[in-house]
């Protein structure tokens, strides 16, 4: 199953705003799974999202949570399935 973990920069204050319109995007979207949290440290805002469709998940990434207001900017990581049950 595809997984992806996405680290967000948001605007000065603005975390908790993007963490409800993440969760509110999320929640309507089909056959996905994820976990949205906010986090110190360099990044504002950490995403787990798991899909059975790897192009599922490239766009909800590309053409939804990228395109948030108030985010400042993303760093995506695409789990490497063939290592996930070394």
């Amino acid at each position: 199953m595809p997984i992806a973990f996405i680290l967000l920069n948001s605007d000065l204050g603005s975390d908790q705003e993007i963490i409800i319109k993440i969760k509110e995007i999320l929640s309507v979207e089909k056959g996905l799974k994820y976990e949205v949290q906010g986090v110190y440290g360099i990044y504002d805002i950490v995403v787990k999202i798991e899909s059975q469709s790897p192009d599922h998940l490239r766009s909800v990434i590309t053409n939804k949570i990228r395109k948030i207001d108030k985010v400042q900017s993303t760093l995506t990581m695409m789990v490497i399935e063939e290592q996930e049950n070394l």
